[in-house]
């Protein structure tokens, strides 16, 4: 029943949600405009602009103009997955062709940037130097983990504390700032502002690395091929549990392959049966459901309205989602 509650509300703030996007791509100058709206079109979660819904309207704010603040944080997701796909040479994004085999490479870098500095502009409109100020560590943050995670490609050395670095970059301080930038724009006072971003935070943490067990799972089911991290050089907890487990002369030969980046799609496939046979993706899933308990805790601390019953389910949708 608490599934079918998020989905509702889910459903009706996906309309607003992608209104706001809609807005925001035609004050996009008109060169940047078919990039944006390919992005956007292709889908998605919309994750980030629901989390600063939910949590605005947790610490009581009724206004319509969350919309325009939520989206801006998608606008910088979708910059970097535009910036991703041309660095990756990838040929899709969520089964539609990459917007760089569209618009050339060039052109896509330029309107990524574009998309940031409008996401920028529009933050600035509020008025509020700390909205500002969320955005700006957002971006940083973002890149700094985008640096890092380039840095430890084909990588075997990478630690597990190297590996939350890099999450907490990449993946959790666009979800901390969502929720950061809902409990700001309410004017909930500080130590409500801390437990939002607190909650975000520790949800995107979970997020990536359910993402990164899921990576392992048959593409039957998810859509997505199958251990995609093997083959990009990317040392993430299920696969490092994996290498741990190889004798001395099979751990040889898989840093071997894998620093040179020489992984086919049937040596990942093999590698993703048998880290499913050992059970490593759910060792994951049960590391991520560590996180899943502070960002809990941290609502705890957040007023009881059902706005928290319902972000509360959201962690629960984290830990469970299969694709």
């Amino acid at each position: 029943m608490a599934t079918l509650l998020l989905k509702a509300r889910l459903a009706l703030e996906l309309p607003p949600i992608n209104a706001a996007l809609n807005r925001a791509a035609q004050d996009l100058p008109e060169a940047v405009r078919p990039v944006a709206q390919h992005i956007f079109d292709a889908g998605g979660k919309r994750l980030r602009p629901l989390l600063t819904v939910l949590t605005a309207r947790l610490c009581g704010y009724d206004n319509e103009d969350i919309y325009d603040l939520a989206v801006t944080l998608e606008m910088l997701h979708a910059a970097t997955l535009l910036h991703d796909d041309v660095l990756d040479n990838a040929a899709t994004r969520r089964g539609q062709p990459a917007a760089h085999t569209l618009f050339d490479v060039t052109p896509t870098i330029l309107a990524g940037d574009a998309l940031l500095s409008h996401a920028n502009s529009m933050v600035a409109d509020y008025g509020d130097p700390r909205l500002c100020r969320c955005f700006s560590e957002a971006t940083s943050r973002t890149a700094t983990g985008e640096i890092l995670e380039i840095a430890a490609q084909r990588r075997v050395d990478t630690s597990a504390e190297q590996y939350e670095e890099i999450v907490r970059g990449k993946t959790a301080w666009l979800i901390r700032a969502a929720c950061q930038m809902g409990a700001l724009r309410a004017g909930a006072p500080d130590a409500l502002v801390e437990a939002a971003a607190a909650y975000g935070e520790n949800v995107g943490m979970a997020f990536q690395m359910v993402d990164d067990a899921l990576d392992f799972a048959p593409e039957s089911e998810t859509g997505k091929p199958t251990g995609g991290d093997v083959r990009e050089g990317k040392l993430t907890p299920p696969l490092r549990m994996y290498r741990e487990s190889l004798s001395e002369n099979e751990r040889a030969a898989f840093d071997g392959a894998f620093a040179a980046g020489l992984m086919t799609a049937a040596d990942a496939e093999a590698i993703a049966g048998r880290i499913r046979a050992a059970g490593y993706d759910v060792s994951t899933r049960r590391q991520a459901e560590q996180f899943l308990d502070r960002a809990r805790e941290a609502l705890l601390c957040l007023p009881d309205r059902p706005e928290r019953a319902l972000m509360l389910q959201m962690a629960d949708y984290v830990r469970d989602r299969k694709k």
